[in-house]
């Protein structure tokens, strides 16, 4: 059951962090907005949408 929550609570931060890295990306949010929490996963996404760029801190 655990193993089955952490599951489910690792796609949700994988899913906001492509939500965060798409709202940077269109200007509405800024990196430093982003919770630290999934700052490193965000910073990933933009990285590989290659725009590292509007990665500031």
């Amino acid at each position: 059951m655990l193993r089955f929550l952490l599951f489910l609570f690792r796609k949700d931060v994988k899913d906001m962090a492509v939500i965060y890295a798409t709202l940077i990306v269109k200007g509405v949010k800024t990196f430093t907005e982003v919770p630290e929490r999934i700052k490193d996963q965000v910073r990933q996404v933009l990285i590989d949408l290659d725009c590292s760029h509007l990665i500031e801190e």
